[in-house]
């Protein structure tokens, strides 16, 4: 019988985010690059800031972008966290507008989801260097929410 992976709740991300950086490519490819600016960590696992150090790096092809972002958590006993969180994002034209406009989007209603490695020397922490998470997100004005899972 096939495994079915459970996932359990750790904390929340809110990623304060800059205005990007239109680096740009090809006729087919957009490269833009968005700062971190900080932001928050809260969850049943994890509390702690973003600290303002690091960036998104993304590329649109077509109606769908790929996420290559890498920064750093300070956990609330002082521990420093590394983070790379890699994926994809993808919506529909009309939430596109909204969300260009604006308004909420959730996180059933786009492709916005990603996957986290974390590296940290701090014992306390060692769980987040030994299991694979995954993270389920949705835009805000200049940030970005992401609720991070534990794959069981």
């Amino acid at each position: 019988m096939p495994v079915r992976p459970g996932l359990e709740h750790v904390f929340d991300l809110r990623v304060d985010v800059g205005e990007p950086v239109r680096v740009g490519r090809t006729a087919s490819e957009d490269l833009n690059v968005t700062p971190i600016l900080g932001g928050t960590v809260a969850g049943p696992r994890l509390r702690g800031t973003v600290l303002p150090i690091g960036a998104d790096w993304w590329v649109t092809r077509g109606a769908t972008t790929q996420l290559d972002a890498r920064y750093v958590l300070r956990a609330d006993d002082g521990a420093a966290i590394d983070v790379v969180n890699r994926g994809y994002w993808h919506a529909d034209a009309d939430l596109e507008r909204r969300l260009r406009a604006g308004e909420p989007g959730a996180e059933d209603e786009l492709y916005y989801r990603t996957a986290f490695v974390f590296q940290t020397g701090a014992e306390a922490h060692r769980w987040l260097t030994e299991a694979q998470f995954v993270g389920y997100a949705r835009p805000e004005p200049g940030r970005v929410v992401i609720a991070v899972h534990r794959v069981a």
